[in-house]
This record gives structure tokens, sequence and C-alpha cells, in this order.
């Protein structure tokens, strides 16, 4: 089996300081598109974006292009970049196939984690319940929990041997936070996402397969409920 990645492995590689100027950029405009200062079709126009993140043309050019590969952007030729549209449709197609991806890498953790990936997940949960009780301090702690969500999700399914199941799992998980940013602190449904986390954990560490699984897959379409109940103009 493959070596499991610790809580800090996984928290570091979106955490530590970037490495390049580009790095750095695509981070900014990243988390800017995520939190819906860019808003769906808006131009990003390269000339203006530069000054707003005190980097050059060609640095922008190449943040703008790993957003394109993280299809958060789209790049209409000559025309120059787009934010990525969002939409209802979309969604569910991300949520269905995340189901199909982190539930199979949840079944294969379960069977192959040994004590270090449960020490992991244990771990994962405590400081994304930290995280959780700092909710109403404002920006900062809806980002440190939205990164340690991010991290929960990946430690349950460390374990999983497919890297590229991982892989894709986060992509999908990426494309999701647009979406699940517009309804978790909108509330348009009524749940205990502590308790849900808390669930999924329980399962796990009882090797419960069939019960995490279906926790699970009801935890992650209950956000597609959500979406399903938010206005639509927030969805164009």
């Amino acid at each position: 089996m493959n070596d499991v990645a610790t809580v800090t492995d996984l928290a570091v590689s979106h955490t530590d300081e970037p490495k390049t100027l580009a790095e750095a950029a695509y981070r900014q405009l990243r988390r800017d598109i995520i939190e819906g200062i860019h808003h769906p079709g808006d131009k990003l126009r390269v000339e203006h974006l530069k000054d707003q993140y005190s980097v050059g043309a060609g640095t922008l050019r190449e943040a703008l292009q790993l957003l394109v590969t993280d299809a958060l952007v789209v790049a209409q030729g000559q025309r120059g970049f787009r934010v990525a549209p969002i939409s209802l449709d979309d969604f569910e197609d991300i949520t269905r196939t995340r189901v199909l991806l982190e539930t199979v890498a949840l079944q294969q953790s379960i069977e192959l984690g040994d004590d270090n990936w449960e020490a992991s997940v244990v771990a994962a949960f405590h400081m994304l319940s930290r995280a959780e009780e700092k909710l109403e301090d404002g920006d900062a702690a809806r980002e440190e929990w939205e990164e340690r969500n991010r991290v929960f999700h990946e430690v349950l399914i460390s374990a999983c041997p497919s890297r590229w199941v991982r892989h894709f799992q986060n992509i999908l998980y990426l494309q999701s936070e647009r979406y699940r940013r517009l309804s978790l602190f909108r509330q348009p449904i009524s749940r205990d996402v502590h308790a849900e986390h808390q669930a999924i954990v329980d399962a796990a560490l009882s090797r419960n397969v069939q019960e995490a699984t279906r926790i699970l897959t009801d935890h992650i379409l209950r956000t597609l409920e959500a979406v399903r109940k938010l206005p639509a103009n927030l969805l164009s």
C-alpha cells in the first residue's frame, strides 16, 4: 500500500508560501473566483488585473493558464480569458461524479488503511472541529474552515492506492467549492455539518464500508440539495 499522507502534508500543499509570483497570483485569483469577487462569465482582462495583483502581464497569463487547468477559467483564443460559468446542471454532474469516485476511494481506504491512516482521520476531524468553533469570527475563519474541510476529505481517502482516483477527486472537490460557498453561509436547508462529519468518521474507524459510504454519499448530496434551493440568479 502507498504511504498515507499526513494531515500536515495535505495542509501544507495549499498553505505554504508560494514559490513564484505566478503561483501567488494563481492562488489569489483562485480565491477571488471561488469567493465570487470575479463573477461567473466575467472577462478577466490582463491589462487591468496585472495592476490589481501586482504582477506583470506574462506572470498573470501564466496564472490564468493554471486556472484554465483547474476549469475555473475559460480561455477564448485571441479574446482572452473569462471566469468559467456555473449552473445547476454543471453542479449536479460534478456532484454525482464526485460521489462515484469518493465512495470508491473511501471504501479502499477503509479496507487498506492502517493505524497511521486512522490517526490522520482523527486529527483531521479534530482540526476541522476546532475551525467550526470559530466560524462566527469572519472571513478568515471561514477560509480556515474551508481549508480544513478540504484536508478532512483528502485524509479520508488518503489510503486509496490509486493516485488518479485521488487526483480527480481533488479536481471535483475544488470545482464544487464555488457552489458550496454559495450555499454554506446562506443555509437554504437545515443541516448539522459537524454531525455529518462525525458520523462519517465513526463509520470509517469502525471499518463499516457500507455505512461509511452511505453517509458520505448523503453528505455530498446534501450540498446539491442546498444549491437547488438557492435563488436562480445566484447560478448564472
